[in-house]
């Protein structure tokens, strides 16, 4: 199983990093294979420089600049995508906005046919968020209608066809004392075996279909 955590923070070492480090353990504990990239120190270019980079048609990235290029094989690799990151100014900082510009590009991760319904070209590939946030969760929900749950997660992994397995948002980060943030991390950690878990027995079930038909 290949388990991709991106860090959509811009600024390293934050409590999104450690969130990522305490699920990509476990994960790998639970036998994944589990890569990193953190958008704080993995550097691209985040302005497509014509728009014949805005696709990749027929699945070719020869054009596109390598290092966008590299990005795409990650998200081509994994079989299950992790995304942490901050909720800045009611979505996500832009280095997220722009890794997910550049990267899920129409002949990657989704092609449109005929009468414009796209195809989702990451069907059967899983997925699950982390936001950390200052706002309590009502006012997330009141007053910014969880922008960031539904950008992320409807217009973007379920557009490409992820299937979301789970969404969790730790709030109020400010002023959290460090017990609730080690409660956090234990969260995150049983969270990666869980999903080691039920996606490896998922996997050995279609296995065993595949073999019976």
């Amino acid at each position: 199983m290949h388990v991709l955590v991106v860090v959509g923070h811009p600024l390293p070492d934050s409590f999104n990093h450690a969130l990522a480090r305490s699920y990509a353990d476990a994960a790998r504990a639970g036998g994944a294979q589990v890569r990193v990239l953190d958008l704080a120190t993995t550097p691209f270019p985040h302005d497509p420089p014509s728009r014949r980079a805005l696709a990749a048609h027929g699945g070719t990235t020869d054009h596109l600049e390598p290092e966008v290029a590299a990005l795409v094989e990650h998200v081509r690799w994994a079989d299950h995508l992790v995304v942490t990151h901050p909720q800045w100014w009611g979505t996500y900082p832009a280095v997220l906005k722009a890794f997910l510009d550049r990267v899920l590009l129409a002949g990657v991760a989704f092609r449109y046919t005929k009468g414009h319904a796209p195809r989702r070209l990451l069907r059967g590939r899983t997925a699950r968020t982390f936001m950390t946030m200052d706002s309590p969760k009502p006012w997330n929900l009141l007053a910014y209608r969880d922008a960031a749950g539904a950008s992320l997660g409807a217009a973007t992994l379920a557009f490409t066809g992820h299937r979301l397995v789970g969404r969790t948002t730790f709030a109020p980060v400010r002023f959290s004392t460090p017990e609730r943030r080690e409660r956090w991390l234990a969260t995150a950690a049983r969270l990666g075996r869980r999903d080691v878990e039920r996606l490896t027995a998922r996997h050995r079930a279609r296995t065993r279909v595949a073999v019976a038909a």
